[in-house]
């Protein structure tokens, strides 16, 4: 089973709220992205946004140019159906991040437990190549991973755990970090999973 069929099988077999990683509400997402200091028209593209809620509350927010990027077309259906009319407001793409390209740039890259999934060295350069033809120049990322001392698996997937250290190894000096955070998630059935948020700013251009 590819990583696609994986993801579609999660959505159709299981309810949003019956997944380990959701969240009524993202706050810490959305304080990163106010942190950030983007403009409402900057355009934010959240990867791996599937079902969340943070496109609602961006929308809730006044964000306009608002996009959602996962690789589950079943996933996206979830946010559609939710959001309704709202969801003409928003674009939609069914792709893996690692071969995405990109219709235009975008101010702000948000990504909540995608980049964790890529056990790959091939599959994080990809990643990284497409954040790269994403951002604009000097444009803001927010990306959360599974923290050093979190999970080893997700939804039955091997995952990679990331410190300070880590990351920036993987992401490069062009990429300077502006903040840490760390959340202990709550799963729907209350369990613990830590989790560590970095906001960066994308130095390239």
């Amino acid at each position: 089973m590819n990583r696609q069929e994986h993801w579609d099988q999660v959505y159709r077999t299981k309810g949003t709220q019956e997944v380990s990683w959701y969240q009524r509400r993202p706050d810490l997402s959305l304080a990163l992205i106010a942190a950030a200091g983007v403009d409402n028209d900057a355009g934010i593209i959240d990867v791996g946004g599937g079902a969340s809620m943070l496109v609602d509350c961006l929308l809730d927010d006044g964000c306009t140019r608002i996009a959602v990027l996962d690789i589950s077309e079943a996933a996206l259906d979830h946010s559609r159906a939710r959001l309704g009319a709202r969801a003409q407001s928003v674009q939609w793409f069914a792709d893996d991040v690692t071969r995405f390209q990109p219709p235009h740039r975008f101010g702000l890259w948000h990504d909540r437990a995608v980049f964790h999934f890529l056990t790959d060295a091939d599959d994080r350069r990809n990643y990284i190549d497409t954040l790269r033809r994403t951002l604009q120049p000097g444009g803001s990322v927010v990306i959360a991973t599974f923290a050093s001392d979190g999970p080893q698996k997700c939804s039955g997937l091997d995952i990679v755990r990331y410190d300070e250290q880590a990351m920036m190894q993987e992401l490069g000096a062009e990429f300077q970090l502006q903040e840490v955070r760390r959340e202990t998630h709550i799963t729907p059935w209350q369990s613990d999973q830590h989790f560590i948020y970095f906001r960066l700013q994308w130095k390239g251009g």
